[in-house]
């Protein structure tokens, strides 16, 4: 046995990860790269050291991170600079940063004293939750390019996408609804104020005094409340007419402008103290009802298209020199320069390198594609390894990719594909309440016109669909956030109406139903030695591989040796010497040294087998498959009796054997599906009437999820990119799947329940009106007192069919 020299496995000072060597070195601190070392000897400069004592192993791993400063050069671009900054004078300037290496109480601490690292920069607040950085600084002094890469140089470059610079994401808070609900509640209150002597009915020479007085301040206090609080009930009943269909907005508006003209006339006329109150009690619980439902996750984004993914800027080749410019300003013609890890921006051809591309952010086919000289590399694969050079044949605006993402099969409409229940419980309510007004006013009219009159605006005002209206956006409302409490961010409440009413579920499989780079690894060909380990992991570290990695990572040994003639060939493995051993990892064919792939390798690259020899003697094969997300078993086995279930999966059928031990039929299993394969198999299930929810995690099941009635972004990261979609669950919560279905269901049935109790508070509050009992005091009482019992009513049981569901 010849010696080799062996490396203990000590963890880094800065990052906590394995050190590959112990060379790397101040005092008696050891680092895992020079990346690490450098960050440390920055915070050791400006005595920012406390880092280290908030929390154990805090920093980011710089081991596979080369920052390039000629990267960053795009920041000098004036054009770029406006369309990133928040704000310039010419002399301050701030900006938001998306910092997605952000994750505990130290860097937060770090990145708001940036300040110590750079005296230009006076102001930095960071965001936690949306992994947000803001920064002010003086802009004479310190530029753009230059704070990026001082974030990038202690560990926090910022992402900054060719997405957020074309379209940068702004607040969507509905300030005017805030600005209505403040105007409504102040009337409401100081209207509630002035009707006290009518409530507590004061003497008749107090009430005669105040009473045209307060009459007509309440006059003047409703008119905000009738014209401008609630002037889009008036619009969208207007709108509804004109699209001849009668809205549920369309019998509030005709209840609160028959509420306001016979309290008008009535303090006019000195006949009543009109029911103003009620007026602006309901358009204030109303308001309230939609500032509800319309509560959305700020910090998440459900819109994002494939720019979302494509880095800023990248390098291009011009005259030997390389130089960093704008991927907006790239051209056909253009040699670029793409690195390990970079996605390519525009369809190419290669000239020079090892191309081996990683198609799963577009095909959802997990392992890479070798590539050789003169092949054509698309937009969106992402290189694993060494640096290669291609030629421009088409931009970003022009390639596959982008004729994929805006062909018009993958553009969901924004009508919804189902009626509100509201809206059709809203067209047959008006046309009951009308009726029923009329033959008030006929049985009446015998009797007096005025009382024939009271009795038909009676109706009218006490049946005012109010409690109906104020039953879903209070359900769905705060069932959205019970949802969002449990990780599930749905985009709005029609979201959750919509999942109450699917029959069918469709599964991508590649990051959606498995981990994310998480593989079982098992080896088949007898039991592998303490040395036979630390040989194999030695030579599989040398390698980017994903297979050579998940077998680097499944193999325990600290002990690692030092490889010689290191050999990678791409789309066959790897090899290479330690001491007098030969290691070849990899097809069949390549590590027996045969000249010609046979159909056992085409088996085997099917089935993630990695064969290994040790000195051109086969020992065996690595076996990788796929770890099922946490709950998939039982989530499968709950819902496969009430709904028709599908796996779709860009990748070949070397899952498909695993996969049958939770599905029944393999017709369920489509394999090796393109996007449009997806979302063509959407539309067929549509177009037998099935209601779909489709969940994926990448761009290539974008189109899927804009077409299916619910789509669901799987997501490791939620403040990361995510396709467009209804609703982003974090992959943490994907064992709760189940409970999110059934407690929409339970939400729709609360929903219904509370229209029925709305429905027998309008039979008792048309009888007295129909009777022409109905005083004043008695709708200032009844109305309020139907709203909030809807209100009360809708929280209390959305809440409690989530606690039984342990959400």
């Amino acid at each position: 046995m010849p010696e080799f020299s062996t490396k203990t496995e000590i963890k880094c000072y800065h990052c906590g990860e394995p050190c590959r060597n112990h060379d790397i070195t101040i005092e008696d601190k050891v680092f895992c790269c020079n990346g690490c070392k450098l960050v440390y000897e920055i915070l050791e400069e400006n005595k920012l050291c406390k880092y280290y004592s908030l929390d154990e192993k805090p920093g980011i791993s710089q081991s596979e991170r080369k920052i390039n400063t000629s990267g960053f050069a795009y920041l000098d671009d004036e054009q770029i600079q406006k369309q990133l900054l928040d704000f310039t004078d010419g002399k301050i300037s701030s900006i938001s940063f998306f910092i997605p290496q952000m994750h505990c109480s130290s860097c937060i601490w770090l990145l708001e004293n940036m300040y110590k690292l750079n005296p230009a920069i006076f102001y930095s607040q960071v965001n936690f939750p949306e992994k947000k950085l803001s920064v002010r600084f003086k802009e004479n002094e310190i530029s753009l390019r230059k704070i990026v890469e001082l974030l990038a140089s202690i560990g926090y470059e910022p992402q900054i996408s060719l997405n957020e610079v074309e379209d940068k994401v702004k607040s969507n808070v509905n300030k005017r609804l805030y600005y209505r609900i403040g105007v409504a509640g102040f009337c409401f209150g100081n209207i509630m104020l002035l009707s006290f002597p009518e409530y507590l009915s004061f003497d008749d020479s107090i009430s005669f005094f105040y009473k045209n007085f307060f009459g007509l301040l309440n006059i003047l206090l409703s008119i905000p409340v009738i014209l401008y609080c609630s002037s889009d009930y008036f619009k969208s009943a207007y709108t509804g007419i004109k699209q001849k269909t009668i809205n549920i907005d369309f019998p509030i508006s005709l209840g609160l402008a028959v509420l306001f003209i016979r309290s008008v006339i009535e303090i006019l006329t000195n006949s009543g103290p009109g029911f103003f109150d009620s007026l602006s009690g309901l358009v204030f619980f109303l308001l309230a009802g939609k500032v509800f439902q319309s509560k959305t996750y700020d910090a998440l984004n459900f819109e994002r298209n494939y720019k979302s993914y494509f880095p800023l800027s990248v390098t291009i080749k011009k005259s030997g020199e390389e130089q960093c410019i704008p991927v907006s300003k790239l051209k056909v013609g253009d040699r670029i320069i793409i690195r390990n890890n970079e996605l390519i921006p525009g369809d190419a051809i290669l000239f020079n390198g090892t191309a081996n591309i990683d198609y799963s952010f577009v095909t959802g086919e997990s392992i890479p594609v070798g590539k050789v000289a003169g092949e054509i590399i698309y937009a969106g694969g992402r290189q694993t390894g060494s640096a290669i050079e291609l030629e421009v044949i088409r931009t970003v605006s022009q390639s596959y990719l982008t004729q994929l993402w805006n062909n018009e099969t993958f553009v969901k409409r924004d009508e919804d594909k189902f009626k509100s229940l509201v809206n059709v419980v809203g067209k047959y309510f008006t046309i009951v309440i009308i009726l029923v007004a009329a033959l008030a006013f006929v049985y009446w009219y015998p009797t007096s016109i005025k009382a024939a009159i009271n009795a038909f605006t009676a109706v009218l005002i006490i049946a005012c669909p109010c409690g109906i209206a104020l039953t879903s956006p209070f359900a769905l409302g705060n069932a959205m956030r019970i949802l969002g409490r449990n990780k599930f961010y749905v985009k709005n409440t029609s979201v959750v109406e919509r999942m109450s009413k699917i029959d069918t579920i469709v599964f991508d499989k590649t990051g959606t139903i498995t981990k994310s780079g998480d593989s079982n690894v098992n080896f088949s060909g007898g039991l592998l030695t303490s040395f036979e380990q630390r040989i194999i992991k030695s030579l599989a570290r040398n390698s980017t591989h994903p297979l050579s990695i998940k077998i680097c990572d499944a193999i325990k040994e600290n002990e690692l040796f030092e490889t010689n003639s290191f050999i990678e060939h791409i789309g066959k493995g790897i090899g290479g010497k330690i001491g007098y051993y030969d290691i070849r990892l990899g097809s069949r064919s390549f590590v027996l040294a045969k000249e010609m792939e046979d159909e056992i390798d085409i088996v085997d690259m099917l089935n993630s087998k990695v064969y290994l020899s040790i000195n051109n003697k086969l020992r065996g094969y690595f076996v990788i498959n796929n770890i099922y997300r946490e709950g998939f078993e039982e989530a499968v086995n709950s819902l496969k009796h009430e709904y028709d279930l599908s796996v779709l999966s860009g990748d070949n059928e070397g899952e498909k054997e695993n996969l049958l031990r939770f599905f029944d039929d393999e017709s369920q299993l489509l394999f090796k599906q393109k996007p449009e394969d997806k979302l063509q198999y959407i539309k067929k299930l549509q177009g037998k009437g099935k209601k779909v929810m489709m969940l994926g995690d990448g761009l290539n099941d974008a189109g899927g999820l804009k077409q299916s009635d619910v789509g669901i972004a799987i997501s490791e990261d939620v403040s990361s990119f995510s396709p467009a979609c209804d609703a982003i669950l974090d992959a943490s919560m994907f064992s709760n799947l189940v409970k999110f279905i059934q407690f929409s269901i339970s939400t729709k049935r609360i929903i219904i329940t509370s229209f029925i109790i709305s429905v027998i508070y309008n039979i008792l509050g048309v009888t007295l009106a129909f009777q022409n009992t109905f005083s004043p005091l008695a709708a200032a009482i009844l109305m309020p007192i139907s709203s909030i019992t809807v209100v009360l009513f809708t929280v209390s049981f959305t809440n409690l069919s989530a606690k039984r569901r342990g959400l």
